[in-house]
């Protein structure tokens, strides 16, 4: 398929990219080496996982990433005086890739009594991000089911999708705007009160390190040493807490480039991917909020949700093996609409 040319050209890329930066700089490009190998690892089990169990698989990886998110005391965003920063993005985002493989799962199902399980346990994500402690968690698995459910009405996903790149564009934009101070002084003190302004000099001081080297930046794994904020903290774990920005601090525009070229190969695949109208919306739903978290958290520092990120992209983009009209109920949102026509 053009989309899993496209994903390979576009994973290469990042990986080459950044050992460029890093030969340039004397960075470490370990960590993004292993977030691709992630993503791509999860992707290709994702395929196998969803061609072969179109409901089971992404029910498995639901379970599996509440299950992950409870055993794992430092995902938990608790009072944990010793834990390093960003475990709090780190549980919203696994409860909401949760949230989302569940919605998917329950589509695909066929009976209905299935189905309401299935929400239900998407719905029980958001109830255990609020015990938790996790209100970001909470919000976005809220907000993936219901776009599960209005998923349902949509009959074109390429319009679904592009509003969903839009808002993923909206939310990293909004990031860059407080770090460069071009947002009023007023929403800036107000957006201090809810990411605490450590984080926010944090992003500034990743904007700085861009204008000062915008082509190739400072190289990967080197923000710690060289922002000064992070340098002035007990508990730093050398991260801006902002995966866009930390990409365009550590490996300039073309990083931030290529970021941006990933998440649009994984809307395309789902664009392009037969799986029913309801499955690629949902998947491409939560994956939006998991940029939305990344852009101003540190969620994808976690190799569980990089994982999980490609586990779900897998499963939504699989081809079942066993005919889906005999397993599923009738499909009312064709596969192809919203696509482009095959000439």
């Amino acid at each position: 398929m053009v989309s899993d040319a496209a994903g390979v050209v576009v994973l290469g890329a990042c990986a080459g990219w950044s050992l460029i930066t890093a030969a340039v700089h004397e960075g470490r490009p370990e960590g993004v080496l292993l977030a691709v190998l992630a993503v791509a690892a999860g992707y290709a089990a994702g395929r196998i996982g969803g061609a072969l169990l179109p409901v089971g698989a992404p029910c498995a990886g639901a379970l599996a990433g509440v299950a992950l998110t409870v055993a794992v005391p430092h995902l938990a965003p608790g009072p944990q005086i010793t834990a390093p920063l960003g475990h709090a993005g780190a549980t919203a985002a696994v409860l909401t890739l949760s949230a989302g493989a569940a919605c998917c799962a329950a589509w695909a199902a066929t009976a209905p009594a299935a189905r309401i399980a299935l929400r239900l346990l998407a719905a029980g994500t958001a109830v255990l991000a609020a015990v938790l402690g996790s209100t970001t968690g909470c919000v976005t698995c809220v907000a993936v089911l219901l776009c599960s459910l209005a998923a349902g009405r949509t009959r074109h996903r390429g319009a679904g999708l592009a509003v969903l790149a839009a808002a993923a564009a909206v939310v990293t934009c909004l990031a860059w705007a407080v770090a460069a101070r071009a947002v009023p002084g007023g929403l800036v003190a107000a957006l201090e009160g809810r990411l605490t302004p450590h984080r926010v000099q944090l992003w500034e001081d990743a904007w700085h390190l861009l204008r000062e080297n915008a082509a190739l930046g400072v190289g990967p794994g080197r923000f710690g040493e060289l922002s000064t904020t992070s340098a002035q903290s007990l508990l730093s774990d050398g991260k801006p807490h902002s995966a866009p920005l930390q990409q365009a601090a550590e490996q300039g525009i073309v990083g931030v480039a290529l970021m941006a070229a990933a998440f649009g190969w994984v809307l395309y695949a789902l664009w392009r991917g037969p799986r029913p109208t309801p499955v690629a919306l949902t998947a491409g739903a939560t994956l939006t909020a998991l940029a939305a978290i990344a852009a101003i958290g540190n969620a994808l520092s976690f190799t569980a949700v990089s994982v999980g990120a490609g586990l779900l992209a897998g499963t939504a983009t699989a081809r079942p093996w066993a005919d889906e009209s005999s397993t599923r109920a009738p499909d009312t949102h064709p596969r192809g609409a919203g696509r482009a026509p095959a000439w």
